[in-house]
């Protein structure tokens, strides 16, 4: 037995933010001092690193449950399923719900719980539940749906990655370019033909990696020291990401007996564009190989780093045929693979 997504759907917010949104802002060093060159520099470089030109950021009344809730819908759409036979209701995100205009977090009731409340299920057996697994979060939701089925302890699951980045972002850190808002939600159930989940790696490294994001205070000295926002040691991720990624994405791809060219695409997390070409190149390599054209799809020119909502919303993407130069057939093998706050690293192969 195998584990199907027979539902996909997604959530892109409709306010656009370009690169030249950031000319104004006020960017400085960690140590409060101010660039040596002018953002016109700072963003040219920027985007010739990460590949991003435009971000979307959530509409002012809307925090990450509705965005959830907004994927969710579209997803059960897609199924044709009756939300009421939903087993679990699995979330995952970073930083609950952020008011706009505010940095505290919400996660009171749990956002699987808000969103089960939205979608106005009846079911008392439907567990709505939260996961913290940094930007693989939708992914390791997926492999708990996957434990969750396989063992009999559910049919249908909803997994969901969803996240308001733009709002614990430190405006004075260039690095605040990098995140965006969006949500992706999937439903799974147990699948008796070819397609499905066929091999998966997860990991969790915490020691010296643990840190390399964290909560930090602002780069501004005049603002208050214990309001905390995302930060990143982005050199080190990036090394991190470069010497396991490629290795777990490996180790699944072997487990699950497909030969490397057999892989029709692969989703990686949206998180760094040449960081991502960088992961695919070395994952080849290990095959004695090199990339070929249109493996990997990509979003983050236009939709940022959206954390946990990257991976499901390119999924949706690549499915509704969005993506230019890019389909997905029946039978077409997909590696997904993600890397995050933790560290953590995780992938799955999959036949569509």
């Amino acid at each position: 037995m195998k584990i199907k997504i027979i539902g996909i759907g997604s959530y892109i917010p409709n306010k656009e933010v370009s690169n030249t949104d950031f000319g104004d802002h006020v960017f400085l060093n960690e140590d409060g001092t101010p660039f040596a060159y002018p953002n016109e520099v700072v963003i040219k470089k920027f985007k010739g690193i990460t590949g991003i030109e435009n971000r979307r950021y959530a509409e002012d009344q809307h925090t990450s449950s509705d965005l959830a809730f907004f994927a969710a819908e579209r997803a059960l759409a897609n199924a044709n399923i009756d939300r009421e036979t939903l087993d679990y209701i699995i979330f995952a995100h970073n930083f609950g719900d952020v008011k706009s205009g505010t940095n505290q977090s919400d996660i009171l009731p749990s956002l699987a719980t808000r969103v089960k409340n939205k979608l106005d299920i009846k079911n008392p057996k439907c567990v709505a539940y939260d996961i913290l697994f940094g930007c693989p979060g939708w992914i390791e939701g997926v492999l708990q749906a996957n434990a969750f089925i396989k063992s009999g302890m559910a049919k249908r699951v909803l997994v969901i990655g969803a996240e308001t980045l733009s709002r614990v972002v430190d405006d004075h850190d260039r690095d605040s370019m990098i995140y965006s808002d969006g949500a992706g939600a999937s439903i799974l159930e147990a699948s008796d033909d070819e397609a499905g989940l066929l091999s998966y790696e997860s990991a969790t490294y915490a020691n010296d990696e643990a840190n390399y994001l964290y909560f930090g205070k602002s780069y501004n000295p005049d603002l208050d020291p214990d309001i905390k926002y995302i930060k990143m040691y982005g050199r080190k991720i990036y090394e991190f990401a470069l010497s396991q990624v490629p290795c777990a994405m490996k180790s699944c791809l072997d487990k699950s007996g497909i030969a490397i060219d057999d892989v029709k695409k692969i989703l990686i997390h949206q998180a760094n564009e040449k960081m991502d070409e960088a992961i695919i190149a070395r994952f080849y390599k290990l095959y004695d190989k090199t990339p070929p054209e249109n493996i990997m799809p990509m979003s983050i020119h236009d939709l940022g780093n959206s954390s946990v909502a990257t991976v499901p919303t390119l999924y949706d993407l690549l499915i509704q045929g969005k993506l230019e130069n890019h389909e997905i057939n029946k039978g077409d093998v997909v590696i997904f693979a993600s890397v995050g706050a933790g560290m953590n690293v995780n992938a799955f192969v999959y036949r569509y």
